[in-house]
């Protein structure tokens, strides 16, 4: 994929908002649900909790109106709204009824690539501010607790509820999207799907080679459209899946963990959003300064892949 023609009219990220459910089941609580242990989760994932009990629309709105409040700009000014899910509460109407309870009056429209979903949006928006946008409001919010099977000891520990969002606005210059990169492999398809109605179903052993992958394919594809390296990165804001598929791809990258923002010891894998809500956690924690460049990186079913090599702005 391309790097970002430096005509193309710049955006940047000027607020963020998040939202977990408050009933928090931890590893304690799921040895009293299927047959494992707090100690085997978190050596095979890194979970320690995860948020459960929440429903797709509600959450995306709340973490919606926090973005939108954070950026400083008025809702009417909002000239799009991307809702990336999985989970969708209703069969359609999920971001026209996040749109009204925002109190906004703009084009909405829901993507769904899995947990690659949010960036997936994030370009997107950057593409519709290019032709002519003023500010995107990009939502990634999954509700994976109603599609997990909760007496399957392989992928009843790994999945959470949670939403985060970001307000994309217009700027001068160049803008923070550097790179990016999309892709698809549908011949994976089968190691990690749902069917409508059914329940979460995976290859766990196939899911982590491919998702390491894939991931580290991606990554290097942006950075080399961008022409920097793993030592040229500050952070990276990776899928929060497992902590050893983080681990593995930054080993290939170059770049150590400790430039990663990891969140999923608390929340699980939250799908679309994961990625946005381990951003805010970094941003609220001040790891991400002007002029870093910033890397998100992702997989998900389908299998599905993305990411965005951002030169950070002003912090808001």
């Amino acid at each position: 994929m391309p790097r970002t023609p430096s005509s193309a009219r710049g955006a940047t990220i000027l607020g963020w908002g998040t939202n977990l459910p408050e009933k928090i089941l931890t590893n304690h609580d799921l040895e009293k649900m299927v047959e494992t242990s707090h100690d085997w989760i978190v050596e095979r994932s890194g979970i320690h909790e995860r948020h459960v009990g929440g429903s797709t629309i509600p959450m995306a709105i709340a973490a919606g109106r926090m973005a939108i409040e954070r950026s400083g700009i008025d809702p009417s000014s909002i000239d799009a709204l991307i809702l990336a899910t999985t989970t969708p509460d209703k069969q359609w109407g999920n971001s026209a009824a996040v749109q009204d309870a925002l109190g906004l009056r703009c084009g909405v429209f829901e993507l769904n690539s899995a947990c690659s979903g949010f960036v997936y949006g994030l370009v997107a928006a950057h593409g519709m501010i290019a032709v002519g946008l003023n500010n995107v409001l990009v939502i990634g919010a999954d509700t994976l607790s109603r599609i997990t099977d909760w007496t399957d000891r392989n992928t009843a520990v790994l999945f959470g509820d949670g939403a985060g969002a970001v307000v994309v606005s217009s700027c001068d210059g160049p803008g923070e999207l550097v790179a990016w990169d999309i892709d698809a492999d549908g011949s994976a398809g089968s190691i990690l799907w749902a069917e409508v109605g059914g329940t979460i179903q995976m290859e766990g052993k196939e899911v982590f080679r491919r998702a390491v992958r894939v991931m580290v394919d991606s990554a290097e594809k942006t950075m080399a459209q961008a022409g920097v390296t793993g030592s040229d990165v500050s952070l990276v804001i990776p899928h929060q899946a497992n902590v050893r598929i983080i681990q593995a791809a930054c080993d290939r990258l170059g770049i150590p963990i400790e430039r990663t923002s990891i969140v999923l010891d608390r929340t699980g894998n939250t799908s679309a959003a994961s990625i946005p809500l381990a951003l805010a956690d970094a941003l609220d924690k001040n790891r991400i300064a002007e002029g870093d460049l910033v890397l998100l990186v992702g997989f998900g079913g389908g299998m599905t892949a993305a990411s965005a090599l951002l030169r950070w702005g002003p912090i808001s």
